[in-house]
């Protein structure tokens, strides 16, 4: 049973791979259409919530283009930075953003794993992951990770596509989602198989109410669940505990 399950964590973790790596150059374009053009917006409010202060540090993790990598070290203004992707292509789109804007020295790109941090616990005051817990091959590792390398009363983030909960919506969403999407998909970057699966990817994912229990389960505290237009998306922030000196 363990290796089955293994087996399908290594095939989906590749698979997930070879999407990222080959629709690297239109992400950011598809990105606005997956989200309404509305991930700007969220974006914004999850800054306004985490209310980063000078001189703090992060690892935004699955950092893809680095647009939330880049909003963290401009909020911060000094802190140190780490931007971590195991997709080789979408960092080398978000190295050229951060050189045009000269930030290269405040962060950092790593290519990496998740599920497998490469840093010491109680490292960085913040830990984020953006539309991308989804598409990891066990979503509590992660978290547990997250949770892992920051400081006590640090704050794990997670900004995530999630299921609406307004009834009336749910009909018209799942239809955009599941049909036209891929379409667009096909048409402006020749991808319909890769965001045909990207749909799929959020059918068994938890909703905003379940995962802020996994958050929960996996040791953070005071979590908090927002909902963002209509339930599609959902920002979750959970704090390590003050007393807790690793996991």
């Amino acid at each position: 049973m363990k290796s089955n399950v293994s087996t399908k964590k290594k095939s989906k973790e590749e698979f997930v791979h070879g999407v990222f790596e080959s629709i690297a150059p239109k992400y950011d374009l598809m990105n606005s259409i997956l989200s309404f053009r509305r991930h700007k917006a969220w974006r914004k409010f999850t800054m306004r919530k985490m209310n980063v202060r000078p001189g703090q540090t992060a690892i935004d993790l699955c950092c893809g283009t680095c647009d939330w990598t880049i909003s963290l070290a401009q909020a911060s203004g000094t802190g140190r930075m780490i931007g971590l992707d195991f997709s080789q292509n979408m960092l080398d789109v978000g190295e050229r953003k951060i050189k045009e804007l000269h930030l290269e020295k405040q962060i950092e790109l790593v290519q990496g794993n998740a599920m497998q941090l490469p840093y010491e616990d109680n490292t960085f005051d913040y830990a984020t992951i953006g539309f991308a817990l989804r598409n990891v091959p066990d979503l509590e590792q992660v978290i547990r990770e997250m949770r892992r390398v920051v400081k006590p009363g640090g704050l794990v983030v997670s900004l995530e596509l999630s299921k609406p909960t307004w009834q009336p919506f749910k009909s018209i969403y799942y239809f955009y989602f599941q049909r036209v999407l891929p379409f667009l998909g096909k048409i402006l970057v020749k991808s319909y198989e890769q965001y045909k699966w990207l749909p799929e990817s959020l059918v068994s994912f938890p909703d905003h109410k379940q995962l802020a229990a996994i958050f929960a389960k996996n040791g953070l505290e005071q979590v908090q669940a927002y909902p963002l237009t209509g339930g599609v998306a959902a920002l979750h922030i959970g704090t390590k505990g003050k007393t807790e000196s690793g996991v």
